[in-house]
């Protein structure tokens, strides 16, 4: 069974690693845990947003560590949170730690008889039109595994894979040391209005001025520098306060359909609008273009069995056929862990 962080039961895990005596052990997993998104996200505020929890909360663990450690660890630069010598070399070790902490977490939930945990993340796109059903569907094939979805942008993927808050990705492809992507189905993007829009009864000759001057309405992938929504405005030198960003990828494409401006879409899930008319495809330099849904997770040495049956379940028939089917089902929200860590200082 499925159980989706939004919904009205809430079935996420509070795991309080620092809550216990110390017993003279003055290092927690999550004060590591937090030096280590910070070092890779490069901010506080991205690695408490991916932990769910307050930026102070992030800042106190840090501190302690630092505190214990006799070392700044990270220094703030003009380029953001830069790691020290001693960060440089705390880094790879402390990474180990929390792996081995989620590799603990595991081992009592298979001595218990509790079903294998699969932590499944994805762009706001995918996961309001394809990952829940997918999800769905494999978890009530698989009664041994308990499947949470999470929606995550895919700049901060690699580190909730790498540090195990999550154990696969639906999204773009994904690089990096110990990841594999693999893709799973082919999409065109396009750009499209209403008819009446200005660019919609233009011609097919638009300034590159145009483009860059008129409001776009994206949903949260489009505020995400390694989608290829995000790529297309950078190319066509859209400002951002052009950029009008939804909740949703079908609500963007209800306010173009409505005039309020032109938004990225994908061609089959638009296919009907544009059959009846209710939106056009635009002529916009580089479009239309392939954009490929991945699935990444660790590399196969690493898998648990439920990461190796999801993915092998992804390539399918039965895989396509309900992603092309998906109704849009899931709430789309930011992502916050399933499996969510109080951070103790």
């Amino acid at each position: 069974m499925v159980r989706h962080p939004y919904g009205a039961v809430d079935a996420r895990l509070t795991i309080r690693l620092g809550a216990r005596p110390r017993l003279g052990v003055d290092v927690t997993l999550t004060q590591l845990e937090a030096f280590v998104l910070v070092a890779r996200l490069g901010s506080v505020k991205a690695a408490a947003g991916v932990l769910g929890v307050s930026e102070p909360a992030v800042s106190r663990a840090l501190a302690a560590l630092r505190r214990h450690l006799g070392d700044p660890l990270l220094v703030s630069t003009a380029r953001g949170m830069e790691l020290t010598p001693g960060g440089q070399r705390l880094v790879g070790i402390a990474a180990q730690m929390v792996s081995l902490g989620a590799d603990a977490h595991a081992a009592i939930r298979r001595a218990q008889g509790s079903p294998e945990l699969l932590r499944v993340v994805a762009t706001s796109t995918v996961a309001e039109y394809a990952a829940g059903p997918v999800v769905d569907t494999f978890a009530a094939r698989t009664p041994t595994v308990e499947a949470t979805l999470g929606v995550s942008t895919a700049t901060e993927m690699p580190a909730l894979l790498v540090d195990r808050l999550a154990d696969v990705a639906l999204g773009p492809r994904l690089a990096g040391a110990g990841l594999e992507s693999s893709p799973i189905m082919r999409h065109r993007l396009v750009v499209v209005a209403g008819p009446r829009h200005d660019l919609a009864r233009g011609g097919h000759g638009p300034s590159s001025a145009a483009w860059a001057e008129t409001d776009w309405l994206v949903d949260p992938d489009g505020v995400d520098p390694a989608s290829e929504t995000r790529r297309l405005l950078h190319r066509l030198g859209v400002p951002d306060r052009r950029i009008h960003v939804f909740n949703a990828a079908g609500a963007a494409w209800a306010a173009a359909a409505d005039g309020h401006g032109v938004a990225p879409a994908l061609v089959r899930l638009v296919a009907t609008e544009l059959a009846e008319g209710r939106l056009v495809a635009l002529p916009v330099p580089g479009t239309p273009t392939d954009v490929l849904w991945h699935v990444t997770s660790l590399e196969s040495a690493r898998r648990s069995p439920a990461v190796a049956s999801l993915r092998r379940f992804l390539a399918t028939p039965d895989a396509m056929h309900v992603m092309h089917s998906g109704d849009g089902s899931v709430p789309v929200t930011r992502f916050r862990p399933p499996v969510h860590v109080t951070i103790w200082s």
